[in-house]
């Protein structure tokens, strides 16, 4: 019998669902992809990176549900560019390209919408403290916006203004807290624990489909990683772990809780670094969930892929001293 009841209310939670938001995850990765660590006064780092979000797991609070009618694919570029100023002051950005695809098919019918555009960016500033927790212990400490640059007017092929979530930005500011912590030991020099907080303040779109308002619910992400260091055929490498977690409160819309949005994820991601040069850096990551707990019905992340180069441009007297 509650198995029946179960289906019945999925069924027809998932008609309501089929033409409105839902929180699953998907948009532009800005929290995951900000806190480049500080190396020393005048250097300069870039980063490119292509994140490939895939979402084709439906949730009904904990339990996955036996349903693949929903998929939805972002595909992100995202560049990176962080100057340390002095020694303890640095400034990063980061700047967005964002396309997302969702697809609904059900009763032999296929719903496809799909958008991309410039995204919104994420300016930062942050303060080194060196050997706060002992020796060879770091913690960095920056607080930033999220700039509205992205358009929230992108419509579907009937002209309609698409949902907030499918739009490439989201016309407010948010504020934006991030801590990066790491420790090194002297048993293995190159071994690293370190642990990343993030903090979203989210703000509120006053002119969403020109006559409400709508709030993506403020974003709290934890790390806690574990990285070292290897010669492979005479090649850098640095190998990682990391697990994730990440609480997201609901939306609102017009002041009110929007159902279906909103949760917690819990995700462990492994990750390999590779130095082509001292100053070009290829990196791969790959997000795996573990755990997720939302609201209502909701698309879940089942893999998330990241990759990219890191270029650094060192203060000239240490790019002599690589020569």
């Amino acid at each position: 019998m509650f198995k029946r009841v179960l289906f019945c209310f999925c069924f027809f939670s998932l008609i309501s669902l089929s033409n409105a938001q839902t929180c699953c995850s998907g948009g532009i990765p800005l929290s995951n992809n900000i806190g480049l660590a500080p190396i020393e006064k005048g250097t300069l780092q870039l980063g490119i990176h292509y994140d490939y979000n895939n979402l084709n797991t439906l949730n009904f609070g904990t339990e996955k549900l036996d349903d693949n009618s929903r998929l939805r694919i972002t595909h992100s570029i995202l560049l990176n560019a962080n100057y340390d100023i002095t020694k303890r002051i640095s400034i990063e950005g980061l700047f967005t390209w964002v396309s997302q695809r969702r697809k609904i098919s059900q009763f032999d019918n296929t719903n496809l919408e799909q958008s991309s555009g410039i995204g919104d960016a994420v300016l930062l500033l942050k303060y080194h403290f060196s050997n706060t927790f002992g020796q060879n212990s770091n913690l960095n400490i920056g607080i930033g916006t999220k700039i509205p640059l992205g358009s929230t007017t992108e419509t579907n092929s009937q002209g309609i203004i698409l949902n907030a979530d499918l739009q490439p930005g989201s016309n407010v500011w948010d504020l934006v807290f991030w801590t990066l912590m790491s420790k090194n030991f002297n048993f293995r020099p190159s071994f690293s624990v370190w642990s990343q907080l993030t903090y979203r303040n989210t703000g509120t779109n006053k002119e969403y489909l020109e006559n409400s308002s709508y709030k993506f619910g403020n974003e709290f992400q934890a790390y806690l990683g574990f990285t070292d260091q290897f010669l492979i055929f005479n090649a850098l490498t640095n190998p990682a772990v990391s697990f994730k977690y990440r609480h997201a409160e609901k939306d609102k819309i017009s002041g009110f809780d929007f159902d279906n949005t909103g949760g917690n994820w819990i995700s462990v991601i492994p990750d390999f670094s590779i130095y082509f040069k001292p100053n070009i850096i290829f990196s791969t990551q790959v997000e795996i969930p573990l755990y997720s707990n939302v609201d209502g019905i909701q698309l879940t992340p089942t893999y998330r892929l990241t990759t990219g180069l890191l270029f650094r441009i060192l203060p000239k007297k240490n790019i002599l001293d690589i020569k």
